[in-house]
């Protein structure tokens, strides 16, 4: 963005002075408005749920819709309007709106840990994987990301530069290895191990809260690994990553923005407890008033 533009006020993704530049602009908005209304939904199906927020995985299943609202909400500036999130860009967000995906990143990886965990060792889990607990995981990484946030902002911009590079270089690469290699083993787990066990709802449970997670992972991977990877090869390059115009018309970061719409919609779909709270007392559709 040029000093003209600057001087002139805050501009839309894409000046509207052509249809597909219209799409766009219309194309975001819808997305930010469907990140926030099926976030929301699940949010509140989940907390008017007493059953569903005794179980841990619907902690973090709360800690993605509130990461993913957040996304949302602040997507109507981030990808409506003309503004580049990055170092010296005088519209940027100072690194908040990219945080807000990244804790949906840390949930859903912290989802698999603890579905991993809660299906190989079940009893040392119960033991050890109590709701404090798992809140406080919740919450440092809450506190993590917003740590590094401070630092990004503190110190200098060459400083700045090198811990970003070096940083999204080394957690990308991780990010790729941990996500395929925990589903692989899931997907084994779930496929092998829980067969084995007799015929039960808590074999029922188990089973279908581990395909959910890795299906969750798996569309995760999808929408984040062209940018994954794009980052990686640009660090091995030395060159700048960032190449398009502004946040919204930049598809490598559109992409994570559709998986926030996506995995409410999976959480829907794949857990019926979830989906007949929302149907009955947040939507409350006319099917489930009739079947009442």
């Amino acid at each position: 963005m040029n000093v003209s533009q600057s001087s002139a006020g805050l501009g839309t993704v894409l000046p509207l002075t052509s249809f597909e530049n219209v799409l766009l602009f219309l194309f975001n908005i819808i997305l930010a408005t469907a990140i926030i209304f099926f976030n929301v939904s699940v949010f509140v199906s989940i907390m008017m749920n007493r059953s569903l927020r005794n179980e841990n995985r619907f902690m973090y299943m709360l800690s993605t819709c509130l990461s993913d609202i957040c996304t949302g909400v602040s997507y109507y500036y981030a990808g409506v309007m003309d503004v580049r999130d990055f170092y010296e860009s005088p519209n940027r967000t100072f690194y908040i709106v990219p945080t807000f995906l990244g804790l949906s990143y840390m949930a859903i990886l912290a989802a698999q840990a603890d579905r991993y965990h809660a299906v190989v060792a079940p009893f040392k889990y119960s033991q050890r994987m109590t709701r404090n607990r798992t809140l406080l995981v919740i919450q440092a990484y809450w506190v993590y990301a917003f740590l590094i946030v401070a630092v990004y902002n503190l110190v200098t911009l060459g400083v700045a530069r090198r811990v970003t590079s070096f940083g999204t270089f080394v957690a990308n690469i991780f990010t790729v290895i941990i996500m395929i290699g925990l589903n692989i083993r899931l997907f084994f787990i779930a496929k092998f191990q829980l067969e084995r066990e007799p015929p039960s709802a808590e074999r029922d449970n188990k089973r279908a809260s581990v395909y959910l997670i890795i299906i969750v992972a798996v569309c995760f991977l999808i929408a984040w690994l062209p940018i994954f990877l794009h980052s990686i090869v640009c660090n091995f390059a030395g060159s700048t990553c960032y190449t398009f115009r502004n946040e919204g018309s930049d598809p490598l970061r559109i992409l994570p923005r559709v998986n926030a719409v996506l995995t409410p919609l999976l959480y829907i779909r794949g857990c019926s407890a979830l989906r007949s709270t929302l149907l009955s007392k947040v939507w409350r559709t006319q099917c489930c008033k009739r079947k009442g």
